[in-house]
């Protein structure tokens, strides 16, 4: 992290910085198409509600590695998209990526969307798969983002129903608390109503979230998944003596082995698809 990466965000996301532009980050880009392939089954209602025009502009908030970005800016044939993320590490995979593929019409930059100055009205269409529900302050964030929406422009999310619908949040949680308390507290936008408000608070109207379910993949076998989860979930079991960390991936492996299908490991899932647009 730069000090002038550092500068250019708000006070209430520097954990997010500390995290998306650090291990976490590091993580995700290692696995980012194990994350892509994790929820690809939301890519095409997420996309039917963007209805992305040849034309568009669009904005993808927290667009990690990027592949939702080149998808927009596949369909604004005529247009740009430009994707943003705390990640420089993720965001110079999305660059790579972008130029093997030769999407030329897309870019990428470092920013904190709370606070970023984007262009005003600069956007068609405001897009994040599951990239606007870590703000600092919400309201903040999403004001700065309907300021950068062309009014009338649209605003799509895809965010997380509560953990207790989420298969498999709450079943890896469980399994690497062994026994301790289980963290509850759900991820911000995961309340429609709390959504609407917030929406409209910041300048956007017509606010609705639809729900989706869908299976979530996680690797082609119990070893291949377990791996991938260890990764992502091992520190919650970091201060575990070495046989109850032994008891944790026994756990884990039984679990997944119950999970096992012909095409892979896959649990459930629920998210919101939200709609919204710049008044």
């Amino acid at each position: 992290m730069s000090e002038s990466t550092a500068a250019r965000v708000d006070p209430s996301n520097v954990q997010m910085l500390n995290a998306w532009d650090g291990e976490q980050g590091a993580l995700w880009t290692k696995r980012a198409q194990r994350i892509n392939d994790g929820v690809a089954a939301y890519r095409d209602p997420f996309f039917a509600a963007a209805d992305i025009q040849p034309s568009d502009r669009v904005l993808d908030v927290g667009c990690g590695a990027g592949q939702t970005t080149r998808d927009a800016a596949r369909l604004a044939t005529e247009g740009s998209a430009l994707g943003v993320d705390l990640s420089a590490e993720m965001l110079g995979l999305a660059r790579r990526v972008a130029e093997q593929e030769r999407v030329p019409n897309v870019s990428f930059e470092q920013a904190d969307a709370q606070v970023h100055r984007f262009p005003e009205a600069g956007f068609d269409a405001v897009i994040s798969r599951h990239g606007a529900m870590f703000f600092g302050t919400p309201l903040a964030a999403f004001t700065n983002l309907a300021r950068a929406t062309r009014p009338g422009g649209r605003l799509v999310l895809l965010t997380w129903q509560p953990l207790r619908l989420n298969e498999w949040i709450t079943t890896f949680r469980t399994i690497f608390a062994a026994g301790r308390d289980v963290p509850s507290s759900d991820l911000a936008l995961s309340d429609p109503a709390e959504t609407k408000g917030l929406l409209t608070a910041s300048g956007y109207t017509d606010v609705r979230s639809t729900r989706l379910n869908q299976s979530m993949y996680f690797g082609q076998d119990v070893d291949d998944a377990a791996e991938f989860i260890v990764e992502h979930h091992g520190e919650r079991a970091r201060d575990l003596d070495e046989a109850s960390r032994a008891k944790v991936i026994d756990a884990l492996r039984a679990d997944l082995a119950a999970h096992q299908t012909d095409r892979g490991v896959f649990y459930g899932s629920a998210a919101w698809l939200v709609e919204a647009r710049r008044r």
